[in-house]
């Protein structure tokens, strides 16, 4: 999954150079994490600027981003911990040499070898529920899924949170299409593929969180990401670094409210 440009500045900046005025920005209908995910959206949200001042800090490409998977569930703590405090912020700062591939179903397992599958998560019915919004959601939702995913696992309630997750980062696409999917044959059979590719795993997976870099799983790798992804995947990438990894300043014209 290809992730969005950083925008942790956009976050807290406003839409005027002026610094003793502040102007209300106006409602673009996108969220900051997806106003430079295209010209088109830069142009409604008003920061054509920022997002070229952004484009121009991005590493050449070149060398291969390094592939973050992980294999988890959706009400595991240890995977809404893992995905709400490392992974989403790393691919907030080093989407340029990062790309996140999520595959929701863990220790579930499939009753059913036949169409419709059957499946029985390790936190009940809820979970594999949560699980299989997850997978429709990446399925209909390329840009965004990410970010619908991260509000709805930091949540208190992972599964209630859905909707308005849904309508914050993907505004346009209704609640109902994705209960559709959940419902019938398209979710059944997404939900198989997670199954498949799960059981596929070399090492077969023991526990969840399970994180692969490049494909590849070591325990080594998994206490490197979980202790800190942000370094491991500033040592694995090949490339010239970004700043957020070697610490170097740039002065960028940003904006203040």
């Amino acid at each position: 999954m290809k992730a969005a440009p950083l925008l942790l500045f956009l976050a807290a900046s406003s839409l005027t150079a002026d610094r003793s005025e502040c102007k209300p920005a106006p409602s673009c209908g996108f969220p900051p994490s997806l106003w430079c995910r295209s010209p088109e959206i830069a142009a409604e949200c008003g920061v054509q600027k920022q997002c070229l001042e952004l484009n121009a800090t991005r590493p050449s490409e070149g060398e291969p981003p390094v592939e973050v998977a992980l294999y988890y569930e959706s009400l595991c703590p240890g995977c809404r911990s893992f995905l709400v405090l490392q992974l989403y912020p790393t691919w907030l700062m080093l989407n340029d040499i990062m790309t996140v591939k999520l595959v929701p179903y863990g220790n579930a397992q499939e009753t059913s070898h036949k169409e419709p599958y059957t499946f029985s998560c390790q936190h009940g019915e809820q979970e594999c529920l949560g699980n299989m919004i997850e997978t429709c959601v990446l399925n209909m939702i390329v840009e965004a899924a990410f970010p619908i995913i991260y509000c709805m696992e930091s949540s208190v309630d992972v599964i209630s949170a859905g909707e308005s997750c849904l309508k914050l980062y993907a505004p346009k696409v209704t609640w109902e299409s994705i209960m559709s999917c959940v419902k019938g044959d398209l979710g059944n059979k997404l939900m198989h593929k997670n199954a498949q590719e799960t059981a596929a795993l070399n090492p077969p997976h023991q526990y969840v969180p399970w994180i692969t870099i490049n494909g590849k799983h070591t325990e080594d790798l998994q206490n490197k990401a979980m202790s800190s992804l942000f370094n491991l995947v500033c040592s694995l990438y090949k490339g010239p670094k970004p700043e957020a990894c070697t610490g170097a300043f740039r002065k960028l014209d940003q904006s203040y409210c």
